[in-house]
């Protein structure tokens, strides 16, 4: 990190309310969680008199498992977002250049600046057309937050062939591919994946997520990364949670049809953006986005403005939740 560039260095918005009395459709995450996972979250307490064994041996195993990768490529951070910071840290210096999609996370532009390098900004259905050769690291959401749509895995294989020509990073974030059928791209070389296990899980507080790398660049990673930085319940539960393949499977099919039932219900009267991910855009068309929220909270339902993602001025992402929860939300945005 650059101490020169830190100070000038904001926090970046999202979604999400601690308002116990208002049903949360501004931040993406799984409004339920695994069966037992309370039981191993009791469990680890006992163990957390002590530090956590470093190496993570059962967090890596079940995460190769689960991505279908080599363990030993795993790095276990605390988050998603942690991942990105590393992979950030360890790919560019000072004065360098990172290419990165908009509208997207916020967060990959503060990372960068972070290290003193420079953004550039693409749109993201074209990032995947342009020449990597100029950056010396590019950032790739798939799903894309806040849009929703994805990457076919050939097209991002081919250009990972060509970052790799260029010797250039390509840090590819896939906190919400669990949602969707592509397969990951852990494991491919020069690639770092960032996975996330609270979106899936619905477990955002609990801070568990992953790198992953090969060769040289997983060392960087691992060499990088904080002791102990993930706690003895976030590897405990993270583990567990990572073999409950057919919670994984009945999510990805409510949260389909959910979001399919949504569209159609919202549609024409928002401009709904087609999206293979737990959320929807939705273009508030002549109504002002603060109208839009001020009204869904009045109705106690929480809506992310997302006119604070780079290139967005009225529109509103929305969460895809339970049924009767998103009958709430449609009732709420058609009065």
């Amino acid at each position: 990190m650059d101490p020169e560039a830190v100070a000038d260095v904001g926090r970046v918005p999202h979604g999400g309310t601690t308002d116990d009395d208002l049903l949360d459709f501004s931040a993406n995450t799984n409004p339920e969680r695994p069966d037992g996972v309370a039981s191993v979250y009791e469990a680890a307490y006992g163990a957390a008199t002590r530090y956590p064994s470093d190496d993570y041996d059962a967090f890596r195993t079940a995460a190769g498992e689960y991505l279908e990768c080599e363990p030993r490529s795993v790095v276990p951070t605390a988050g998603g977002s942690e991942a990105l910071r590393l992979a950030v840290e360890v790919t560019l210096d000072a004065g360098d250049d990172a290419l990165l999609p908009r509208p997207s996370f916020g967060e990959y532009e503060r990372e960068v600046r972070l290290q003193g390098a420079e953004p550039t900004f693409v749109a993201h259905d074209r990032l995947l057309r342009t020449d990597p050769g100029p950056y010396d690291l590019v950032v790739v959401c798939n799903p894309n937050n806040p849009t929703g749509d994805a990457y076919p895995r050939p097209a991002l294989r081919t250009y990972a062939e060509s970052c790799r020509d260029s010797d250039t990073f390509l840090l590819v974030d896939e906190a919400f591919l669990d949602f969707t059928d592509h397969r990951t791209l852990a494991g491919e070389p020069g690639v770092v994946v960032a996975r996330s296990l609270t979106k899936m899980f619905g477990l955002p507080g609990l801070r568990a997520g992953m790198a992953v790398a090969t060769g040289d660049l997983h060392e960087r990673l691992d060499a990088a990364r904080p002791a102990w930085g993930l706690s003895t319940p976030a590897a405990d539960v993270g583990t567990y949670c990572l073999r409950q393949t057919g919670f994984v499977a009945e999510t990805r099919e409510r949260v389909r049809r959910e979001r399919e039932r949504l569209t159609d219900a919202l549609d024409p009267a928002y401009d709904v953006w087609p999206s293979s991910a737990p959320f929807l855009l939705l273009g508030v068309g002549d109504r002002t986005v603060a109208d839009v929220i001020d009204d869904a909270r009045r109705d106690g339902i929480v809506l992310r403005d997302a006119t604070t993602f780079r290139d967005l001025d009225s529109h509103v992402r929305v969460a895809v939740r339970r049924p009767a929860e998103n009958d709430r939300l449609v009732d709420a945005l058609l009065s």
